[in-house]
């Protein structure tokens, strides 16, 4: 009877061990990867097919065709373009739109270029930013980037500088980087936090800020601040500590990993840009939490100690990146996006819905399980992209 309960043990024992390690396989992320893509694509939301929302959401299932070459990804940007007519709309309107979060639609459109060779896929980009009556590079070289609240804001950081990588990539013309260098390094002396090696995602947030907030930014008091369920700015945690957003450093690293996929590495700032990505991600590991996941405060992870996807999604993706192309140890590193990949495969329903991914936000704030939305797909679908390429 003994050696039996030994035998039954020991083969539920492998089961473990060849299911946790079937979850790193080609096959298995491939398949997670259809699964998760095709749940969104049947689950669109109500914001406008030109939205940066889509735009993240398509960035992830280009990434996947670039390491599966499954031609159905790419035949779903495709079609996404033709519907767009392949054009980059003008900056987003209400007081939180930028030209900024415009050419999110353009990376993909590049990325499109790469594969077909189509001018069409390319000419709105860069007409775009040629186009003095739009507010771009050429019209307001100091402010474009902002939002039209006049915020330097680290959302941006993913949306609009890989695409002036990509740009340059395609036609040669250095005034692409000069502009992408303009508008990073701007943003990177206004939000990095040298002592953090990370960024807030805009002054607001940051302690001993005396500028105004609106109202509706302010927590009442009726809302104890770990029951909030929207964007409250805030400087300090009640622990003392930075508010250091999860999603908002994501979007920073997801930003400057893609810029380091597209540029020239003999480019005079390449090794700029390459010394941050690895300050940051020699942060990240060290932040991350025993559950594999990073929380919404990367400072305080006990101001919402909860799992959160989006953020998560976003580091594997830029970590397993960086073990990929050689410039993190895979030694030091491996154990880290293993960890984080395990983490955001748990919250993946049987359907494909990324669950516990933070709703729109600009600041930490409580995350449910059903939360989730295209980005934090896309997300999701960026770390899947270069965990396949790791594979196991």
């Amino acid at each position: 009877m003994k050696q039996i309960m030994l035998i039954i043990i020991l083969s539920c024992l492998g089961y473990l061990v060849f299911a946790q390690d079937n979850m790193y396989s080609k096959k298995y992320i491939k398949e997670i990867s259809d699964r998760v893509s095709n749940y969104q694509a049947n689950h669109l939301s109500r914001f406008s097919n030109d939205n940066w929302v889509r735009g993240t959401y398509y960035s992830g299932v280009m990434a996947v065709y670039q390491s599966t070459r499954d031609n159905n990804y790419l035949e779903k940007c495709i079609y996404w373009g033709n519907e767009m007519k392949w054009q980059v709309p003008n900056a987003e309107s209400g007081i939180y739109g930028s030209s900024f979060y415009s050419l999110i639609r353009g990376q993909i459109w590049m990325e499109c270029y790469f594969e077909k060779g189509d001018p069409k896929m390319l000419e709105s980009s860069i007409n775009y930013l040629a186009d003095p009556s739009v507010i771009n590079p050429v019209s307001d070289p100091l402010k474009w980037y902002y939002e039209n609240s006049g915020l330097r804001y680290i959302d941006g950081l993913y949306t609009s500088p890989p695409a002036l990588a990509m740009l340059n990539k395609i036609t040669g013309e250095e005034k692409y980087l000069d502009w992408m260098d303009a508008c990073f390094w701007d943003i990177y002396g206004a939000l990095f936090d040298k002592d953090a090696g990370l960024f807030y995602r805009d002054t607001r947030y940051m302690k001993g800020y005396q500028g105004i907030i609106e109202e509706r930014y302010i927590r009442p008091d009726s809302i104890p601040h770990g029951e909030a369920r929207t964007t409250y700015i805030y400087q300090e945690t009640k622990n003392g500590k930075k508010v250091l957003w999860s999603r908002g450093n994501g979007w920073a690293f997801g930003g400057l990993t893609r810029i380091l996929k597209y540029m020239p590495s003999d480019h005079g700032n390449y090794e700029r840009y390459k010394a941050l990505y690895i300050i940051m991600a020699t942060e990240l590991k060290e932040r991350q939490q025993l559950d594999g996941f990073w929380r919404p405060n990367l400072d305080d992870p006990l101001d919402y100690n909860l799992k959160e996807s989006s953020g998560t999604s976003f580091f594997t993706y830029g970590i397993a990146w960086g073990i990929n192309n050689g410039i993190l140890s895979r030694e030091e590193f491996l154990p880290v996006v293993k960890k984080s990949w395990a983490a955001v495969v748990s919250v993946v329903s049987e359907e494909g819905k990324v669950q516990w991914g933070q709703l729109s936000a600009g600041a930490p704030y409580k995350v449910i399980q059903d939360d989730s939305h295209e980005y934090v797909t896309g997300m999701f679908l960026l770390a899947a992209s270069e965990m396949y390429k790791l594979g196991n």
